[in-house]
């Protein structure tokens, strides 16, 4: 096989992984559109939660279980699937920007992803390794094998942070539990507009403990959304790079082929021109021989 030919079958085979990896492309950017309507609709529901919350600890802070002495446990969401560049390698960096690797209480590590607990695997900080999601239609389920993991833990004796990227590309350790130590520090400065405590049905321990958990499970969810949907732009930008990588090297190899194929042309029209020299002296009668006749 000639050398053009080698490049032209090169050529053809690049062609069809541009056309895979443009068709991935846009699979994550009707992805990103999709979980952008579920991002928007899950911070309504956290927004609510937040503000019952806000309302309960001003006359119950005591609810809040203090962290102190509780085991440190991160919660990592990385990717499932790759092309996605440093996403699951920033979350690493980040995890040991966190605490200091010679303390006595490294932080245990759920980690969520195939490609993050790929990249963990051996280490002796994991606790729990999940598979994650790939499309927004398996974060539910997702969701479901986590709640199970967490619910072997006592949520008052643990401390757990989430770190996830955020919508900006950003990464972002966010306190879960003990939960709403955030509200818990708004209310220490608000104004109360009622002078009584809300009217509940069930006792306020019982409440909080049912309220933390509706939370858990909206919070969970926006963060499963959002790291989804940054993953999916991670994965738009690698692509979108790769694509034109692709495309710049099948042009060089057109040019390369083009060249080539002029050479032989250029080849074939020598032998056509030594073979029709070579046929005009054949075809000539030799002096010689003529005088002699």
């Amino acid at each position: 096989m000639s050398r053009r030919r080698q490049l032209e079958e090169h050529r053809l085979n690049l062609g069809e992984i541009r056309d895979i990896m443009n068709s991935m492309k846009t699979l994550a950017y009707m992805e990103t559109r999709k979980l952008t309507r579920f991002i928007a609709t899950q911070q309504q529901v956290i927004n609510s939660i937040e503000a019952v919350a806000s309302d309960l600890l001003f006359f119950y802070p005591e609810m809040v279980p203090s962290s102190s002495g509780a085991a440190p446990v991160y919660l990592l969401i990385g990717s499932e699937r790759g092309f996605c560049g440093d996403f699951n390698h920033r979350l690493l960096a980040q995890l040991d920007d966190l605490y200091e690797p010679t303390a006595d209480n490294r932080p245990n590590v759920i980690a969520v992803g195939h490609k993050l607990c790929t990249l963990l695997e051996g280490d002796s900080r994991i606790l729990t390794a999940l598979d994650g999601a790939g499309v927004v239609e398996e974060v539910t389920a997702l969701l479901n094998r986590l709640a199970s993991e967490l619910t072997r833990y006592n949520p008052r004796d643990l401390s757990l942070t989430c770190l996830f990227h955020q919508s900006n590309e950003q990464l972002l350790a966010k306190p879960l539990l003990p939960p709403f130590l955030d509200r818990l520090e708004t209310t220490a400065d608000r104004t109360e507009p009622f002078s009584h405590p809300p009217q509940l049905h069930l006792p306020p321990d019982e409440f909080f403990l049912q309220l933390t958990e509706q939370y858990l499970f909206a919070v969970l969810h926006e963060i499963l959304y959002t790291s989804l949907m940054t993953e999916n732009h991670y994965r738009l930008s690698h692509l979108e790079g790769a694509v034109k990588h692709l495309d710049e090297e099948s042009s060089e190899l057109i040019r390369v082929c083009n060249d080539l194929r002029q050479e032989e042309i250029t080849e074939e029209i020598e032998v056509i021109l030594l073979s029709a020299d070579n046929l005009a002296v054949a075809g000539k009668p030799a002096h010689g021989k003529n005088r002699s006749q």
